[in-house]
């Protein structure tokens, strides 16, 4: 199994909108991705919560069956439209990439 984690701290305004709304936003332009390609095994998308220790605002993690299937899915054409918003809106990211 391939492990893929993603972090993102977002910036306090961009794109019009506020950090809330746009970690929002984010949040459901991803989880609009959990079904695009086959070999996904666990794709959760969570936002930090108020009063829990978070140094990021939004993290992916997900879990794909090989090398193959991340890269399927980080081609996929749905996933590569959201990357403008994502880009636009985040300050840091963070990813890491594991074998289990």
């Amino acid at each position: 199994m391939l492990h893929h984690i993603v972090m993102w701290k977002l910036k306090d305004h961009a794109e019009g909108a506020d950090r809330t709304t746009n970690v929002r936003k984010a949040q459901a332009l991803l989880e609009g991705c959990a079904a695009l390609v086959p070999g996904v095994h666990r794709f959760e998308v969570a936002a930090a919560h108020s009063g829990l220790e978070c140094t990021y605002d939004l993290v992916l993690n997900t879990t794909f069956t090989d090398r193959e299937a991340l890269a399927a899915y980080q081609n996929h054409p749905d996933h590569v439209a959201i990357k403008p918003f994502m880009k636009a809106v985040v300050e840091e990211r963070q990813c890491m990439d594991y074998l289990t």
